[in-house]
């Protein structure tokens, strides 16, 4: 049996995917080769300052985001947030984040790192971590070639994905999945080609519910009529 194909679409700075990286973890862990995760990012801060400032000005601004995202982050133990998140230092856009965890895709992709070292979801892991609990500013390409060089990657080969315009290719396939799909929530997991999909903060057992009925019910035998 194929693989069932997940597509999983988030932003670097969005507290809910970051809470979601273990319920991640754990479906790979779980299911193994039952399940092939396709990850992609939706620019929910591609303009990180202006929407926060739109949105929350009625409740206080970036202080009052600031202070929901600690909020969240209280109810859930694996997680640590800096608290003067959002408001000492206020990345201008997921979306350059984007590219370079893209460029980092690309060299497992051609086999310029080991595959089984899991780079792409280490440094993306890392990325958030340093905002989250750091207040790095992960949009400077500076910082992210710092959190890159701590990993031990290869600094010129991710420079050539992005010159190359290759990295750029990677990210203009996401913004045509994103339109696509109608995507607009981080995270957000799509199942069956497109046919069901668990948007924002859903809990580890319900995603896994719908995984193993998939499994159970193979996609061309699911309709009734």
């Amino acid at each position: 049996m194929e693989p069932i194909r997940i597509f999983y679409f988030s932003d670097v700075l969005c507290i809910w995917a970051y809470i979601a990286q273990t319920r991640l973890d754990e479906l790979k862990t779980t299911f193994e080769d039952k399940i092939a995760i396709a990850q992609h990012f939706v620019p929910v801060f591609g303009v990180a300052h202006e929407k926060l400032e739109n949105l929350w000005r009625e409740r206080g601004g970036l202080q009052g985001y600031s202070h929901h995202v600690q909020e969240v982050a209280k109810k859930f133990a694996h997680i640590t947030v800096h608290p003067d998140i959002w408001t000492k230092v206020t990345p201008p856009s997921s979306t350059s984040c984007h590219l370079f965890l893209h460029a980092i895709q690309l060299l497992e992709t051609k086999d310029l790192v080991e595959r089984n070292q899991q780079v792409f979801e280490k440094i993306t892991w890392a990325f958030r971590e340093a905002f989250f609990t750091q207040l790095a500013n992960v949009s400077d390409r500076k910082v992210q070639f710092e959190i890159a060089d701590n990993l031990g990657l290869p600094i010129a080969a991710i420079q050539a994905q992005i010159d190359s315009g290759e990295a750029y290719a990677q990210l203009s396939k996401d913004f045509e999945l994103v339109k696509e799909h109608t995507v607009t929530v981080s995270p957000t997991l799509i199942f069956n080609e497109g046919r069901q999909r668990l948007n924002g903060n859903v809990g580890y057992r319900v995603i896994e519910t719908n995984i193993r009925e998939l499994l159970h019910n193979p996609p061309g035998e699911q309709s009734w009529c």
